[in-house]
């Protein structure tokens, strides 16, 4: 008669014959990570929730995504990658829709989320949500699932609100939603330790359940590549001064002290030529929304010449831009991460930056040069000592690629995995294995 026995039935919540961690589902209400990189909304979130899912599948962990149903046609289950399906959710109208205006469908999203899971029979033993808006979600998701979520803010609105002005300030909603995750989460993750130090000495988190875990980065994907062949793909003259721009087209991002920058190195005799990725082009392959009103800065502050605007672009695109570059640029006035940073590094591109938010953790002496934010003279002074320096430059360009090898993905991915193990398995404190900054 056998001595042991291993059941081999379907997973019962209470059993203790389960394997603590099967399955787990990430929440991603307001973005999809199917999205265009650079349009709407869709920027280092987007990046970070694909990849941190697929890698998780890569470590055996199968991955649905939920997002919100932005178009009638898309269909209910994308497969992202081999172990990560992407769910659209139907709450409110099948069109996009401002993310300010979306609060009101999260009770519909939720049942939404929880009605699939029923259907498939599928049971989640954690949940990660991502942004203010998942977080309420994953509250929500308690009233049907005693699960543990993890959340992760990847902006903060009290940091926005800090540098924010007018139309561009968070609301009073995000605010308290923000305040009240800090307690109703069963696991926080920062993106960096000020972050960190901001939600256990402002907000009051409990140490021990905030784990310091940045977004990690492809090394393979973004690695250096030959200049003049990025260039020569790209449309660019081999010998002009390139200084390179990616993300989302939001005042938050700095862009307009970047055009200032660009006016003060035209007037120093240093002129260079500016590339901005993002935004929207027309049928035409005109400006629109957000990125006409940059071409517009540019006229007015007399660089529109030296302005490339190219629009959004598929992210496998990304490193002939970075390849092409002489600096990145990355003026931020808030940034929790700085993902476009890494990738640059990545490429052994230098990177000239703000000293704001988790800049200053994710680009160090070895890799470019901090500059304090909404100050286009010092961001000018540093652009101009790289792009006339071809020493400094290749110095930087080389330490650039060792500082990202930290953030490669398998070993942030693995920082997560111990994280949603951790809390599967029931723990609440003493979550996080090691800290990534160091």
């Amino acid at each position: 008669m056998p001595t042991s026995y291993t059941y081999a039935g379907p997973s019962v919540h209470g059993y203790e014959t389960d394997r603590p961690l099967r399955r787990a589902a990430e929440i991603s209400v307001h973005t999809s990570p199917l999205a265009a990189l650079g349009s709407r909304d869709a920027g280092g979130m987007n990046v970070y929730v694909r990849d941190l899912s697929c890698h998780l599948a890569r470590l055996g962990l199968p991955i649905d995504v939920f997002t919100r149903r932005t178009d009638p046609d898309t269909p209910e289950v994308t497969t992202l990658c081999e172990g990560v399906n992407v769910v659209a959710v139907t709450a409110g109208p099948p069109e996009p829709l401002p993310k300010n205006n979306l609060y009101q469908y999260l009770p519909e999203f939720a049942a939404g989320v929880a009605l699939y899971a029923a259907r498939q029979g599928l049971r989640y033993d954690v949940v990660h949500s991502h942004y203010w808006l998942s977080g309420r979600v994953a509250r929500l998701l308690q009233r049907y699932w005693e699960t543990p979520f993890v959340h992760m803010y990847h902006t903060m609105a009290h940091r926005k609100n800090a540098v924010a002005v007018g139309p561009e300030r968070e609301t009073a909603l995000r605010l308290q939603v923000e305040r009240a995750l800090v307690d109703q989460a069963t696991g926080l993750i920062a993106a960096n330790p000020d972050e960190r130090a901001d939600l256990v000495w402002r907000l009051d988190a409990h140490p021990d359940r905030v784990c310091t875990i940045p977004p990690g980065v492809d090394l393979e994907l973004f690695a250096p590549r030959d200049r003049a062949a990025c260039r020569a793909r790209l449309g660019l003259d081999r010998d002009e001064v390139v200084v390179l721009f990616v993300g989302r087209i939001d005042p938050v991002k700095g862009l307009d002290t970047l055009l200032c920058a660009a006016r003060c190195l035209h007037d120093a005799a240093a002129p260079v030529t500016l590339v901005v990725v993002g935004g929207d082009l027309d049928e035409r392959g005109a400006p629109t929304g957000a990125l006409r009103q940059v071409a517009a800065l540019a006229h007015d502050v007399g660089v529109a010449p030296r302005v490339r605007l190219v629009g959004a672009q598929p992210q496998d695109q990304l490193p002939d831009f970075y390849g092409a570059a002489d600096a990145v640029a990355v003026p931020s006035r808030y940034e929790s991460f700085g993902l476009v940073a890494v990738e640059a590094m990545a490429c052994g591109v230098p990177v000239v930056a703000s000293r704001a938010g988790g800049l200053a953790f994710t680009v160090d002496e070895r890799a470019g040069i901090l500059v304090p934010p909404n100050d286009p003279a010092a961001l000018a002074a540093a652009l101009r000592r790289v792009v006339t320096d071809p020493a400094l430059r290749a110095q930087l360009g080389a330490g650039a690629r060792e500082c990202a090898e930290r953030f490669a993905w398998p070993a942030i991915a693995a920082e997560v995995l111990h994280l949603y193990a951790r809390l599967a398995a029931g723990s609440r404190v003493h979550l996080c294995r090691q800290e990534v900054f160091a």
